[in-house]
């Protein structure tokens, strides 16, 4: 008996306790942020998935504004519809997405104001946003039902494994010059293999840096199906 609970705590100290205390170890901070919310008329009981959208360095600050340049939140105001809510969070100046504890705060109002399906919660992100997208949900594995990291940087390997049971689909061009393919996104899906996550890459021959237009839906990937197709258990 004795040695069965010395190895559940032991198990404890390698795997809850490192996350625990990343995610604790942070100040909460309330972002500022865009939200969508579907146009149609919401059913009494009626829940949207969420998905959670994450700017690239350039749009960093104090102005919501510089979000609508590229991205979700560049789709929504040119009009587009979305069948679930989004919510785009700037990250201020001077700071990465894993700088800040933000993702509580956020996520408790979200869930207290609007109808939000808690089973499927979606992280997405470019370049910057791509490296957030995954060291965010290291924090959070358990929150989220899909991650979709764009040309993922500034982010390193540390605590991958958290998210093994997470089902992520990461992208990348093959001509990124700002974000080296295998020193940032290849290393990550190697590290998450080594310990059978659940993740797929498509390498986008002959693209650069520049892959917001996934977000458009274009060509073959449908990165909104895909995702909203996830369930958390």
């Amino acid at each position: 008996m004795k040695n069965t609970i010395y190895y559940c705590c032991l198990l404890f100290l390698l795997f809850a306790a490192p996350w625990f205390a990343s995610a604790q170890s942070k100040e909460k901070a309330a972002y500022k942020y865009l939200l969508y919310v579907p146009k149609k008329e919401t059913k009494p009981g009626q829940k949207y998935p969420l998905i959670i959208y994450l700017h690239g360095s350039s749009q960093r600050g104090q102005d919501l504004t510089k979000l609508k340049t590229y991205g979700l939140p560049y789709l929504i105001e040119q009009g587009r519809d979305f069948e679930f809510i989004i919510a785009s969070p700037q990250c201020p100046a001077g700071k990465l997405w894993s700088t800040d504890n933000w993702l509580e705060p956020l996520y408790e109002e979200l869930i207290a104001k609007y109808p939000v399906d808690t089973s499927r919660v979606y992280l997405t992100g470019i370049s910057m946003g791509g490296g957030g997208t995954f060291d965010v949900a290291k924090d959070y594995p358990d929150r989220f039902a899909a991650l979709v990291p764009l040309c993922a940087w500034n982010s390193d390997t540390t605590r991958l494994c958290s998210l093994r049971h997470v089902p992520i689909w990461t992208f990348h061009g093959t001509n990124d010059e700002q974000v080296p393919l295998v020193a940032e996104t290849q290393s990550k899906v190697a590290a998450l293999r080594q310990c059978q996550g659940n993740i797929r890459l498509t390498t986008l021959k002959n693209e650069g840096h520049y892959i917001q237009w996934l977000y458009e839906q274009q060509g073959t990937y449908d990165i909104y199906e895909w995702m909203l197709r996830h369930k958390k258990p």
